[in-house]
């Protein structure tokens, strides 16, 4: 990833408050050189997330997802805070992610009916956690 993905996610990541710790977990694609199907690649994927994404409950972020606003994630965030509940923000790779992994997913959620880069996507959902998080803390939200 270019150096500005990772300092906008550190950025943000850093100014989350403790009990909203956000915590990246980096899984190479599957290489494109073997002959495979993009459904067998997006299959091996979906198990590598599977093995990564396990005792978390996950959300799957896709462009055909639910659009919330930020006070939605606000009000999922703190039901997930309250039940105690660990959640994992999963973006796929090039090709998406295969039907399972959304199938099994607490929600699928769009960050943008346009196709985002994957580093503009793990910015942008750091932004909103840590926008989510101090809606939680009482900070004014600029659309109030």
């Amino acid at each position: 990833m270019p150096a500005w993905v990772s300092a906008g996610y550190e950025d943000y990541a850093r100014r989350l408050p403790r009990e909203f710790a956000l915590a990246l977990i980096e899984l190479k694609p599957e290489p494109r050189d073997r002959g495979r199907t993009v459904g067998q690649m997006l299959d091996a994927e979906a198990k590598r997330i599977a093995a990564a994404t396990e005792g978390y409950a996950s959300v799957a972020l896709d462009e055909h997802g639910s659009r919330w606003s930020t006070r939605e994630l606000a009000d999922h965030l703190r039901q997930w805070h309250d039940g105690g509940r660990d959640v994992a923000f999963v973006i796929g790779s090039a090709d998406g992610l295969h039907p399972d992994v959304k199938a099994n997913a607490l929600a699928v959620v769009s960050l943008s009916a346009m196709t985002l880069p994957h580093g503009l996507a793990r910015v942008l959902i750091a932004e909103q956690l840590y926008r989510a998080s101090s809606i939680l803390a009482g900070h004014p939200y600029h659309r109030e």
